[in-house]
C-alpha cells in the first residue's frame, strides 16, 4: 500500500492487531471501525544532574593537591631519623660535572620508599624547537627555560610529595644568586626543600666533564668559572659532600647521613 509523499507512516504493527494501523472488530456488531490510538510512549522519569568531578582528578582516583611542603618535624633527641624511609624533598647542588645526576638517581633508586629524581636539565630539554642552548651564549631566552623549567619541576615536586612519594631534585645553584637559585626553589617547592650541595675538586669535574657528549658538555673554561662560584657555599651554613674519591654507592649512602642530620635541625636557608 502506497502513503502520499509527506503523511505519517503507520504505526509499527503489534502482536495480537490485524494489518498495520487497523484493529480488529468491534465486540458489538455496527460498532464502527477505524484505527487505533497509539499510545504516545512511556517516559522516563528525570534524572537528577550527575555531580560534577572533584577538582584534581585522575579517572576514579583522586589526587591531593600539591601544598607548599613544610618543615620536616624533627623527631625527639633520643630518636635517630631514618632518611630512607622518610617522604623528603632534596635539592642536590653542585656544578657540571659533580655528579649530581648519577647520585640521584642511585638514590632514588635505592630507597625504601618510593621516591621520583627530576632532573632539571631533562625537563628543560623537553623543549625541541626553539631550545636556548646556554652554549651559545646565555640570553633571556635561556634565562627564561630556565626558570620554566624550575617551576615545572617544584610543581611536579610538590603533587609526588602530596602524594607520599618522596622526590630528589638536582640543580647547578650559584649562592650568588639567592633569589633565582635557592630562593627560587623554596617558591616553587616549599620550605620543606632539603638543600644539600656536592662539591668535588676542580681537576674531578674536568675530567667527568671531558667524558660528556652533546649540549652537556661544556668549555674546560666554563667548568672552571662555574666550579669557583660553587666556592662560594663553603660557609653558608648548608652541608658539603666532597665526594673527589668516592664512588656513586658511597656517596648515596653519605648524603643518607647528611640528610638525617638535616631532619633533626634543619639549615637554615
Amino acid at each position: 500500500m502506497q502513503h502520499a509523499v509527506g503523511s505519517p507512516l503507520p504505526p509499527p504493527h503489534q502482536p495480537g492487531q490485524g494489518p498495520t494501523g487497523w484493529q480488529p472488530a468491534a465486540q458489538h456488531p455496527g460498532a464502527p471501525q477505524g484505527p487505533a490510538p497509539v499510545p504516545p510512549p512511556p517516559t522516563a522519569p528525570p534524572q537528577p544532574p550527575l555531580p560534577p568531578l572533584p577538582p584534581d582528578t585522575t579517572g576514579h582516583v583522586p589526587l591531593p593537591p600539591g601544598a607548599p611542603v613544610g618543615m620536616p618535624s624533627a623527631p625527639p633527641a633520643a630518636a635517630v631519623p631514618d632518611p630512607t624511609t622518610t617522604t623528603l624533598a632534596v635539592l642536590l647542588i653542585g656544578p657540571a660535572g659533580a655528579g649530581k645526576t648519577s647520585v640521584a638517581k642511585y638514590w632514588a633508586d635505592h630507597r625504601r620508599v618510593p621516591t621520583a629524581h627530576i632532573s632539571l636539565d631533562d625537563v628543560r630539554e623537553w623543549v625541541r624547537s626553539g631550545f636556548a642552548d646556554p652554549q651559545s651564549g646565555w640570553n633571556d631566552h635561556s634565562e627564561a627555560q630556565y626558570r620554566l623549567a624550575r617551576r615545572t619541576c617544584g610543581f611536579a615536586a610538590r603533587n609526588f610529595l602530596a602524594n607520599g612519594i618522596s622526590c630528589i631534585l638536582d640543580d647547578a645553584v650559584f649562592p650568588d644568586r639567592p633569589v633565582v637559585g635557592l630562593g627560587g626553589w623554596k617558591r616553587h617547592v616549599g620550605p620543606g626543600l632539603l638543600p644539600v650541595v656536592l662539591l668535588p675538586g676542580l681537576d674531578i669535574v674536568l675530567e667527568r666533564n671531558a667524558e660528556r657528549t652533546g649540549n652537556r658538555r661544556l668549555t674546560d673554561e666554563e667548568v672552571a668559572r662555574i666550579h669557583g662560584r660553587m666556592a662560594g657555599w663553603y660557609g653558608s651554613g648548608l652541608p658539603i659532600i666532597d665526594n673527589s674519591q668516592l664512588d656513586v654507592p658511597t656517596t648515596a649512602r653519605l648524603l643518607d647521613e647528611v640528610l638525617s642530620r638535616a631532619i633533626a635541625s634543619p639549615p637554615t636557608w
